[in-house]
């Protein structure tokens, strides 16, 4: 569905991606995972179209999107939950998620947002609340839910878990599941809790400065010693 072919990466003279191949299979949740300043965050944001990839493609089922602008992925189905949630913290819960569906189909608006009001019971509660004034989690799942809005087809998750109490942690990644497998939208999801995001994964890669140096299904990769010692031991597993 998605595939990521040599891509290289720039920020000015710094090279942050080098060659980087992986693929995502329709219906799969692919996990991504590795060090800060790994090059993780940038591959999401290259998939985007910014930055721009430098060499290498991009292809979604057959089509070269490496060079389209930004709002055309989108509306080509490609929908990303960025790092540090980014909502628009002085619109209300429901403007945000009307924002998100601004290049979906309106015919589709009140399903959508019954959709994500029953993935979110909380944020159905504090519709008319401002998004600056939610909890991290709260913020976390209209961050979520404002990408689904878009009606997309793959769903891009940039460390949906970061800075989460445990219980919260455990919630958004028990929501992540019910999106692949309810609602058949594959994910590719970045994320630094190894422990839950590889018993997510149906596969997963690891990055490391700005190379993928293994890959495996999620199970193999829990597994791996090498794994274990650089992401698992001592690490927080909740």
């Amino acid at each position: 569905m998605l595939s990521i072919e040599g891509v290289e990466t720039f920020y000015g003279h710094i090279q942050a991606l080098h060659g980087v191949d992986l693929h995502v299979e329709e219906g799969e949740i692919v996990t991504l995972i590795g060090a800060n300043g790994a090059g993780k965050t940038t591959l999401l944001m290259t998939i985007c179209g910014h930055p721009r990839a430098a060499a290498g493609r991009i292809v979604l089922e057959g089509e070269d999107i490496t060079h389209l602008p930004t709002y055309e992925i989108v509306r080509r189905g490609i929908a990303h939950a960025p790092e540090g949630r980014r909502i628009f913290p002085k619109m209300t819960v429901l403007e945000n998620l009307q924002m998100g569906a601004t290049v979906a189909d309106p015919r589709y608006f009140d399903e959508d947002l019954e959709r994500v009001f029953t993935l979110f019971p909380v944020l159905k509660e504090r519709q008319h609340q401002r998004g600056g004034t939610l909890s991290g989690g709260e913020q976390q799942m209209l961050a979520i839910g404002r990408a689904l809005m878009a009606r997309p087809r793959i769903l891009l998750l940039d460390e949906p878990s970061l800075g989460l109490a445990p219980l919260v942690v455990k919630q958004i990644f028990e929501v992540i599941r019910e999106i692949n497998r309810q609602q058949k939208v594959t994910i590719f999801l970045v994320e630094q809790n190894a422990y839950h995001a590889l018993r997510l994964a149906h596969r997963a890669y690891v990055m490391a400065t700005g190379r993928i140096i293994m890959t495996g299904t999620g199970q193999e990769l829990l597994a791996n010693p090498e794994v274990r010692a650089a992401y698992l031991e001592g690490g927080v597993k909740h």
